[in-house]
């Protein structure tokens, strides 16, 4: 889960890490209001889960709470890559002197975590990593021991922080690490880090991704999820424990477990592209249990993305026959009835394959399309989709 820029603020704030103050508003009015409370120059900055906002009109300095107003007319209600901005933060504002760049980060490819540090920070970092690759140390950090005074001068040096700056960043990175330890997240990053004209270390701006996987050791994360931030179709599914994650496509997909759904949207986008580049809709992965309930419910979820045109549910009968995965698709349009109204097209193989086939022809329902190859059957659904 990512966290938008005034919890990562806030997150900071609790571990000692130094940051502006801030506050949030959702009206102009409130804007005004904040920008009179914080007084002086102050930034007002949309609050999206996307990067790019300076560049889209998204942040703007304010010198009186009357431009501040006039900013929050600007900025509410923009689009910013698809995301519309809900809510803002007014930020006090901050004579810079430098801008530094700073982020630990989970590396899955080594199985370890790493340091990424600059002194050259408020730019886009793959844009750095690209033009100015020796500009951008990579320090890796153990698990076991993470970042202690000895690791965080370490990066620092690396990073190129001059002296007379390192016992005022050591402890800032010390403290950042301390958050992406004690949150358990996967990403904590900060650009700008800052130093002003008075000399001070502040962390300007906060990105922090938080791995869900551990929400049950922290009650407070869920007071993070903000009500119209989840996806409704992501929120159905959960509320019915399907493994689900919507994506930007044409062909619904299901199949019973991840490797296998995985698989799936390969082949479905590489049929897709015979068919006007058509994509999957979804991943969802309805796990060992395919009775009508399970498909049903799973089923409810896809036909109600609008942008779905076809589904293909793929399953390999294993623990669960497809003689049983046959009657729950049957049963789970049944139960849909009139709400079915998109071609599926079912590909069965395993344990009692023939009978599930059987099953299907027998039930000859008219949205049912049955194909024995997986290959063939996501070429169906593309072709459908495409339709």
């Amino acid at each position: 889960m990512d966290l938008f820029e005034y919890q990562a603020r806030d997150v900071f704030e609790s571990y000692g890490v130094p940051v502006l103050p801030g506050i949030v508003a959702d009206t102009p009015e409130e804007v005004r209001a904040a920008a009179e409370k914080l007084g002086g120059t102050v930034v007002v900055k949309a609050q999206v889960k996307t990067g790019g906002r300076g560049k889209a009109g998204g942040v703007k300095v304010a010198h009186n709470p009357d431009q501040a107003y006039e900013a929050a007319q600007a900025i509410l209600g923009l689009d910013i890559k698809g995301h519309v901005v809900k809510r803002v933060m007014v930020a006090a504002g901050a004579r810079i002197a430098q801008e530094f760049y700073f982020s630990i980060l989970l590396d899955r490819a080594n199985r370890s975590f790493l340091s990424l540090a600059s002194v050259e920070g408020g730019m886009e970092i793959e844009q750095l990593a690209v033009e100015k690759p020796e500009a951008l140390a990579r320090i890796e950090v153990d698990p076991a021991t993470g970042i202690d005074e000895a690791k965080a001068r370490e990066i620092a040096d690396a990073a190129g922080f001059p002296e007379d700056l390192l016992d005022r960043i050591v402890p800032v990175i010390e403290r950042l690490w301390w958050v992406f330890r004690d949150e358990d997240a996967t990403l904590v990053e900060v650009n700008p880090l800052v130093l002003t004209e008075s000399g001070q270390i502040i962390a300007l701006d906060g990105k922090v991704t938080i791995d869900e996987n551990a929400d049950f050791r922290h009650e407070n994360h869920g007071a993070l999820v903000e009500a119209g931030d989840v996806d409704p179709l992501e929120a159905k599914a959960k509320e019915s424990d399907l493994n689900y994650v919507k994506l930007d496509g044409e062909v619904g997909i299901i199949g019973n477990g991840a490797g296998l759904v995985m698989s799936t949207l390969d082949v479905v986008s590489y049929a897709g592209e015979q068919q006007g580049g058509v994509k999957p809709a979804n991943f969802l992965d309805i796990g060992g249990g395919a009775s009508a309930e399970v498909m049903a419910a799973g089923l409810d979820v896809i036909l109600n993305d609008p942008q779905v045109k076809s589904v293909f549910v793929n399953v390999f009968g294993g623990i669960t026959a497809c003689d049983a995965v046959a009657n729950g698709i049957v049963g789970a349009l049944g139960k849909l009835g009139d709400t079915a109204t998109k071609p599926l097209v079912v590909r069965l193989d395993g344990n009692n394959v023939e009978e599930g086939r059987r099953i299907l022809a027998e039930a000859n329902h008219p949205l049912v399309t049955v194909v024995d190859t997986m290959d063939d059957a996501a070429a169906k659904a593309a072709e459908l989709a495409n339709a």
